[in-house]
């Protein structure tokens, strides 16, 4: 089990979901979380967040789909190993990003203007 702790505002306008994802993600950005390590259980960081489960659950599943963790059944969930799990990440932003501009018709040259400004701007 991980030492990190995870927080959660209820008073802030960002859902508590997006926040606890926010915060393993910068933890493994960070290297709080490095590769392999055993993230909480569902139930136990909901008790200890006072979240409801399916909140935890949502956030971990988001977090599987990004390949930032990686679930192992019975034997929890883990940082993933293998490929940088922010590269994956952001690989699965990227190819969301490409299909939603390619339906609207943006060209290749056209969407990485796009992306560049959008880049810049934050």
């Amino acid at each position: 089990m991980t030492s990190f702790a995870f927080e959660v505002d209820p008073a802030s306008a960002t859902p508590p979901f997006r926040q606890l994802h926010d915060a393993v993600v910068s933890a493994v950005t960070h290297g709080q979380l490095a590769p392999g390590s055993r993230l909480p259980t569902v139930r136990g960081l909901a008790a200890e967040l006072g979240l409801a489960a399916n909140t935890v659950a949502s956030a971990y599943r988001a977090l599987e789909e990004a390949g930032i963790v990686e679930g192992r059944g019975r034997a929890g969930t883990f940082v993933a190993l293998g490929d940088d799990p922010i590269e994956a990440s952001a690989r699965q932003i990227a190819i969301r990003a490409a299909q939603e501009l390619s339906a609207l018709g943006v060209d290749r040259a056209q969407a990485l203007a796009l992306i560049g400004d959008a880049f810049d701007a934050v």
